[in-house]
């Protein structure tokens, strides 16, 4: 039995909770170099900002639409079948981008079909880890194994955009992607160590059917339906500086030095995170993730307007690192307000749709940055703030626990 009290040593000890968070961590590390690496290649290769934000667009995009099959899959076959699946395409995306890039075939729409396909099966991944989490602890000890699931992404923040900046810019972009394709080989190698069971309670009707089921939950759901508006709103913001940052210090820092400088940027910001959701983990949200999120949302604002577009590179990275401190805590008041307002039975297709709908601002963020940033950098900066400010007022569209209906 898993107990209030519940340490983050003794979630270690959990069975396939290592192995687990190990998975998480070498995927999400490829999928925050694949990111940045796409980014950075889309700039060096052709120097426009928009193919920048069209190709981290396609890299999210596609899976929205999918996410509904995705979580069908999960639920229907597993989310250890769903992770390993999306390991082994997501590497062989990787391994094509390389290809092209060696043989020259890279053109524009080669490199955003490749980058459509990787999106593809990427919700298999992102639903079926977080899928797994609630299976193997129970909802006293969620805060807890939810900072360490979210830590995660601080600690991939650290070191994948460092790795990958420094990699594409003296390395060269088809030996990163190669990298990459390796980790994702290695995590599904990784994942087929765990052994725990997903629910077989209900016999599941054709997928096609599943799918949809899983979209109308959420769609009738409103604590699922005012997240994703809220949470999408907020993730306009890191799309858009997904673009933005590799922009500035590419102005501030010529050649492969600049690509490094981005990668460093975004690692300097990953570092207050993991220290951010670690605290925010022991804070406990549970009851109050609606005042966390519209908190942590409002910091976002002003750290991604005012705050990030002056005083150059030194103003880009105090303003990142304020965004990653308010990120832990809104991350895992998000997790917690879903895991406990969704049926088990149901996770997969609801998380899968849920979290695809939760996503969505960040190609929006990533392609209006493309088109905004050759006519001013300041107007991408004032974007990214106000899709912040305003997904802080939509978390008053979140339902209250004692008025909650999601059923």
């Amino acid at each position: 039995m898993v107990g209030h009290a519940l340490s983050y040593r003794a979630l270690l000890r959990l069975p396939d909770m290592a192995a687990l968070l190990l998975a998480t961590t070498l995927s999400r590390l490829a999928g925050r170099m694949v990111a940045l690496a796409i980014v950075l290649y889309a700039l060096s290769r052709t120097g426009s900002p928009a193919l920048a934000g069209w190709m981290a667009f396609a890299l999210f995009a596609p899976g929205l639409i999918a996410s509904p099959i995705a979580g069908a899959l999960i639920d229907r076959s597993g989310a250890v079948w769903a992770i390993t699946v999306d390991m082994a395409a997501s590497a062989a995306c990787l391994l094509g981008l390389a290809l092209v890039d060696r043989i020259g075939w890279a053109s524009a729409p080669v490199l955003l079909t490749l980058a459509g396909l990787f999106s593809l099966t990427s919700p298999l991944s992102a639903a079926g880890i977080r899928a797994l989490v609630p299976r193997l602890v129970r909802v006293e000890a969620r805060d807890r194994a939810n900072a360490l699931d979210t830590s995660i992404h601080g600690l991939t923040d650290i070191v994948g955009p460092a790795l990958a900046g420094v990699l594409v810019g003296f390395v060269g972009a088809a030996p990163t992607f190669i990298l990459i394709a390796i980790l994702y080989a290695t995590t599904a190698i990784c994942v087929g160590r765990i052994r725990t069971p997903h629910p077989r309670a209900v016999l599941l009707p054709a997928l096609l059917r599943t799918a949809w089921t899983g979209f109308v939950r959420v769609s009738r759901a409103p604590t699922l339906r005012a997240m994703a508006l809220s949470y999408s709103l907020y993730q306009v913001t890191w799309g858009a500086l997904l673009v933005v940052v590799p922009v500035v210090a590419a102005r501030h820092v010529a050649g492969g030095a600049g690509q490094a400088t981005a990668g460093l940027l975004w690692a300097g910001s990953g570092v207050v995170g993991v220290i951010g959701t670690l605290i925010a983990g022991r804070l406990r949200t549970l009851g109050r993730e609606r005042p966390t999120m519209a908190l942590g949302m409002g910091i976002t604002a002003l750290a991604a307007g005012p705050v990030a577009a002056t005083h150059g590179l030194f103003g880009l990275a105090l303003g990142l690192m304020l965004i990653a401190a308010a990120a832990g805590p809104v991350d895992i008041a998000v997790l917690t307000l879903r895991q406990r307002r969704t049926d088990p039975v149901e996770l997969g297709r609801v998380l899968s749709v849920s979290m695809s709908l939760n996503l969505a601002g960040i190609p929006l963020g990533s392609a209006l940055a493309g088109v905004l940033l050759p006519w001013s950098l300041p107007a991408a900066f004032a974007a990214a703030g106000l899709a912040s400010l305003l997904a802080a007022g939509a978390t008053a569209l979140i339902p209250r626990d004692d008025v909650a209906t999601d059923g």
